[in-house]
C-alpha cells in the first residue's frame, strides 16, 4: 500500500496560535510595520493634539505684526494672515480629518460586509437586487456627485459629509466580499454546518466572516484612504464645512488668501505633508495586509535570497542548469536550487565551437 503524504496542507478552520505578540510583530511584513507605526503616530496626535495645542485654532491675534509670521519660538509653524497659530490648527485638523475618515470607513465597511455576504449567501432575487443597487451606485462619478450634493446641502456640517461619503463608498467592497463569500460557501465546512442544522446567522458569523478578515481589513483601509482624500478635496474647493479646522480647510484658507504668492509656505506645507504621510501610511498598511493574507505573496517574499543573491518575485523560477555528467547527480540537484542556476555562467564546457549553449 502506498501512502501519499501531502507537502502543503492548510486547514480551513482558524488556527489559534499561542505565539507572543512580540513574535507576531516580528513576522509582520515591513510595509505593515512602517504603515502601522506611522498611522499610530497620527492617531496619537489626533488624541492628544487638541490637549497640547499652544493656542486655540480660531484665535485671531489683533496685532498686525503677528500676521504671516514665519516659524519662531512663540509660533513653531508660523501664523496665518489673521495671526492664527498654524501648529494649533494642524494638531486640531489631523484629529478632525482622521475622525471623519475612520467613521466613514467603519460605516461603509459594515455596509459592504452586510450587503456582500447577504447577497452571496442568500442568492436568487436578493443577490440580483443588492448587486443591482451596488452596480448603479458604483458607476456614478463619485467626486462630481459629492460636489453637487454638498453644494446644495443647506447644512454643510461633518455629518453631511460623512453620510454622502458613506453612501458612495460601500459598493466596491460589497462586490469584493460577495465574490469571496461565493468561494467560501462552496467549501466543505460550510456544507457540513448546513447539514448539522446550524442557523444562517451563525454560519455567517462563525464560518464565513472570520475567513474574510483580511479582505475586510483591506476594504476598511481603502475606504479610510479614500475618505481622507475626498474630504480634503471637498474642503479645499469650499463645498465642505469651513467653520471647522480640518486639513482641507487649512489648505482652502491658505489658497484663498494667496499664501503661495505671498511666500507663506508654512501655512500650506504642513497640512499638505500631513495628508501625504497619512495616505502613505494607509497604502503601506494595505500592502502589508495584502501580503499577510495572501499565501502567494508570503511565499514570494520568503524567497528573497537564494545562494547569497537577492531574488525578486518577478525573477524566473530556478531551474536545473545544464552541467557536465562528471559533476555527479547530487551536485546537479543542489545546483538547481541555487541562484547561479539562473545565470549564464559562460562555461566553456557548455558551448560549442559556434559559441552557442549546448
Amino acid at each position: 500500500m502506498t501512502t501519499v503524504i501531502p507537502l502543503l496542507a492548510e486547514s480551513s478552520a482558524p488556527v489559534v496560535s499561542d505565539q507572543p505578540v512580540s513574535g507576531r510583530w516580528r513576522r509582520l511584513p515591513t510595509k505593515a510595520k512602517v504603515g502601522a507605526v506611522l498611522l499610530g503616530l497620527f492617531v496619537i496626535i489626533a488624541i492628544v493634539g487638541p490637549l497640547v495645542s499652544p493656542y486655540s485654532p480660531s484665535y485671531q491675534n489683533p496685532s498686525p505684526s503677528l500676521s504671516l509670521q514665519p516659524p519662531s519660538a512663540a509660533h513653531l509653524l508660523g501664523t496665518t494672515n489673521s495671526g492664527q497659530d498654524v501648529l494649533s490648527q494642524l494638531l486640531t485638523g489631523i484629529g478632525l480629518t482622521l475622525e471623519l475618515a475612520i467613521i466613514v470607513g467603519v460605516i461603509a465597511t459594515a455596509l459592504s460586509v452586510i450587503v456582500g455576504v447577504s447577497a452571496a449567501y442568500l442568492g436568487g432575487l436578493w443577490d440580483d437586487v443588492l448587486m443591482l443597487i451596488a452596480n448603479v451606485v458604483l458607476v456614478i462619478p463619485a467626486l462630481p456627485l459629492l460636489i453637487i450634493l454638498l453644494g446644495y446641502e443647506p447644512q454643510r456640517g461633518e455629518a453631511a459629509t460623512i453620510v454622502v461619503l458613506t453612501a458612495l463608498n460601500w459598493p466596491w467592497g460589497a462586490r469584493l466580499i460577495r465574490a469571496q463569500t461565493l468561494a467560501i460557501t462552496s467549501r466543505d465546512f460550510v456544507a457540513a454546518a448546513r447539514e448539522t442544522g446550524e442557523r444562517t446567522w451563525r454560519i455567517l458569523l462563525s464560518e464565513i466572516v472570520p475567513n474574510e478578515i483580511g479582505l475586510i481589513a483591506a476594504s476598511f483601509v481603502n475606504t479610510v484612504l479614500y475618505a481622507i482624500g475626498a474630504s480634503v478635496a471637498l474642503a479645499f474647493i469650499g463645498v465642505a464645512d469651513l467653520s471647522s479646522y480640518s486639513l482641507g480647510t487649512m489648505l482652502y484658507w491658505a489658497e484663498s488668501q494667496q499664501a503661495l504668492s505671498l511666500g507663506a509656505w508654512w501655512w500650506f506645507v504642513p497640512p499638505g505633508i500631513a495628508v501625504a504621510l497619512m495616505g502613505t501610511a494607509l497604502v503601506l498598511l494595505n500592502f502589508g495586509i495584502d501580503e499577510l493574507s495572501n499565501p502567494r505573496l508570503r511565499a514570494a517574499t520568503g524567497l528573497r535570497r537564494v545562494a547569497g543573491h537577492r531574488l525578486y518575485p518577478a525573477d524566473p523560477t530556478p531551474v536545473l542548469h545544464i552541467m557536465p555528467e562528471q559533476d555527479g547527480p547530487i551536485r546537479r540537484v543542489l545546483h538547481s536550487f541555487s541562484r547561479s542556476s539562473l545565470l549564464d555562467e559562460r562555461r566553456p564546457g557548455l558551448r560549442g565551437n559556434d559559441g552557442e549553449l549546448k
